[in-house]
């Protein structure tokens, strides 16, 4: 149901038989059907088509051109990668300044996902209602700027005086990783169902646009001063039928007789309302901006300012639970279920508390009793809402955990070197590392789904608290759900501490899957190295670690395993050539040489440990 001017409400449930508003004689016909919709609808599947031919041809070649997604703007921003996302919402914020926001309504695939839902309820006989609120309407420009003004501001005055303002740009047109920022497919699946299906059931037509999307922040300030508008001629006789098939929640037919153009940053030039025109008297033209034009229209809202402020503060309480809970949540799917989270808490507020509410064409409560469907609504709400508190429960103990890791200054190198590590913690690291560890466990006890980029940091901080089992039982379940460079990892660092602990064998299979999904990880040729020898395959383990310096010849810890491994097999003059390299590489830093002995130590080398123990010593007599 949308407001006329008069406050009388016009129905787009049974289109051909609405009646005309105010005075206007009747059109027989009824509101006849938008030419442009079917033009619009195949735009945008053709779009999405286009879309899926990206990711195919990506997926087939290896290579293709960047995603065309503003959100990749972020990383031009921060990074200086200027990438297809930066160009093409450049050009869009652009075309938006002239010609308005054609490119919302055309050329966006949340759109398409919001009109289909919305052309899918109307056809079971559900019209989406807007959900109006005052203070919400800010959400997508606060976000905008956050994305996209304030890495550059923060860097203006945060910056060490060397650095520029602005990075360095580099071309990232092309890309070989297409998916890398984006969330996989079992994230991208409900965030797409969100922000395009119940952000519209539950908000409006245009739900996810009006108080999620941080792009129509940006192109709703543009609109204000494009030229473009839709604009009316002296024929129109306020039959209202352009108001009944917007699908941007604006009240056209008011605003054109107010203004002679639609001011409302929400319209989205989607041209339905001077197709249907009886009379052919909107038109999209150019003239004077909506910028400066006194808004004398009283808008009407869902909400009191009370309830405004009270929706604002669940808003902002469920996008902080939920977003980058689990380390999976983007963004743009935490403003979609925030908007809905704000919707439904609203909605439950009121039908506790009235004697009477309803939600479309049900009734969830009926002189002051609550209905089955108010039951079934009650439910889900709480069930929806509970969820948001669960996330937000757990996204505060995993926030802990990070930040007790990220304070726990030991470089791996120091603590790999030995079985124990506990010799260089203080008691001011103990007191974060267990505190780590208690915030972690407390979020993984509740935890719904594997957080597989917070166990690796829970692993290392029971290594560091001396449960080397723990932390190799963590980091086997991290491997377990990762993929790519990130599995690599956690199975080079199980593989180190079990090398640690002497259990070779194991390490040697985590070692070699490293190596294998992640040729280039140096480290993990390494310590595959030290497992070999460790199980008495001494050619294997020279082998290993020829592979780590094809990788990268400066690696001192290779050059020295080599040099000490040539020793123990008799051969002097390799030995002497491997020191050589070795000691070119090796910095001039006490605790290196600690490192190097330990490791070196550990292997039985004994002759080349007790040499960098010496050089230690003598860098750093007090040690």
């Amino acid at each position: 149901m949308k407001k006329g001017c008069e406050g009388k409400d016009i129905s787009t449930k049974k289109r051909k038989d609405l009646p005309v508003l105010g005075n206007a004689p009747p059109n027989e016909g009824g509101i006849r059907d938008s030419r442009t919709a079917k033009w619009r609808a195949g735009v945008l599947i053709t779009l999405n088509l286009l879309m899926i031919i990206h990711i195919v041809q990506w997926a087939m070649t290896g290579s293709t051109v960047s995603p065309i997604e503003p959100s990749e703007s972020m990383y031009t921003l921060q990074d200086g990668a200027v990438n297809a996302g930066f160009i093409f919402f450049t050009a869009a914020i652009i075309a938006t300044l002239i010609f308005g926001r054609f490119v919302c309504g055309w050329a966006c695939h949340i759109v398409a996902l919001q009109d289909l839902c919305g052309w899918f309820l109307k056809k079971i006989g559900l019209t989406p209602k807007p959900f109006r609120s005052r203070l919400l309407i800010f959400v997508p420009l606060i976000v905008a700027l956050y994305m996209f003004v304030y890495p550059t501001v923060a860097r203006f005055f945060l910056k060490p005086a060397a650095e520029p303002i602005f990075p360095q740009f580099t071309n990232h047109i092309i890309t070989t990783d297409f998916w890398a920022t984006f969330p996989p497919a079992y994230v991208a699946i409900p965030f797409l169902f969100i922000c395009g299906f119940m952000t519209v059931y539950f908000l409006g037509q245009k739900g996810f646009c009006t108080y999620a999307c941080p792009y129509g922040g940006f192109f709703a300030v543009a609109d204000k001063v494009a030229p473009g508008k839709i604009r009316v001629t002296d024929a129109c006789n306020q039959c209202g039928h352009c108001t009944a098939v917007c699908t941007s929640n604006v009240l056209v037919h008011a605003e054109v007789k107010e203004y002679g153009m639609v001011v409302d940053q929400g319209c989205m030039k989607c041209m339905d309302c001077v197709s249907v025109c009886p009379n052919d008297a909107l038109y999209f033209g150019f003239g004077k901006p909506a910028v400066g034009t006194k808004q004398t229209i009283k808008k009407n809202y869902s909400l009191t300012l009370a309830e405004d402020i009270g929706a604002a503060v669940v808003f902002a309480a469920a996008f902080f639970a939920v977003w980058d809970a689990y380390q999976l949540v983007p963004m743009l799917m935490a403003l979609g279920v925030a908007s809905v989270s704000t919707f439904l808490a609203v909605k439950t507020w009121k039908t506790l508390r009235s004697k009477d509410a309803a939600f479309y064409k049900y009734k969830l409560r009926s002189a002051g009793r609550i209905q089955n469907a108010g039951w079934a609504f009650l439910a889900f709400s709480v069930a929806w809402i509970g969820l948001n508190f669960h996330s937000g429960f757990v996204r505060y103990y995993e926030a802990g955990g990070n930040a007790a890791y990220e304070r726990v200054l030991i470089p791996d190198e120091l603590a790999l070197a030995e079985a124990d590590p506990k010799r260089w913690i203080t008691p001011e690291m103990q007191t974060e590392i267990d505190r780590g560890i208690d915030r972690y466990e407390r979020a993984f006890d509740f935890a719904l789904f594997t957080n597989v980029h917070a166990l690796p940091k829970y692993a290392w901080l029971e290594y560091l608290s001396g449960d080397s089992t723990r932390a190799v039982e963590l980091l086997e379940r991290a491997a377990k759900n990762q993929s790519g460079q990130q599995r690599a990892l956690s199975l080079y660092y199980r593989g180190a501490i079990l090398n640690r602990i002497d259990r070779p064998k194991e390490a040697l299979t985590d070692l070699e899957t490293a190596a294998a999904e992640a040729p280039d990880l140096v480290l993990a040729h390494e310590e595959k190295g030290e497992a070999f020898w460790r199980l008495g395959r001494k050619l294997e383990a020279v082998g290993a670690w020829r592979d780590a310096l094809k990788l990268n010849p400066a690696m001192p810890l290779a050059n020295n395993f080599l040099s000490g491994a040539a020793e123990n097999m008799d051969q002097q003059e390799t030995a002497r050539l491997y020191k050589t390299v070795a000691d070119k590489y090796t910095p001039n830093d006490p605790y290196f040489h600690w490192v190097l002995a330990k490791r070196l130590e550990n292997l039985g080398m004994k002759q080349l440990a007790d040499a960098h123990f010496e050089k230690s010593s003598n860098l750093a007599p007090t040690k």
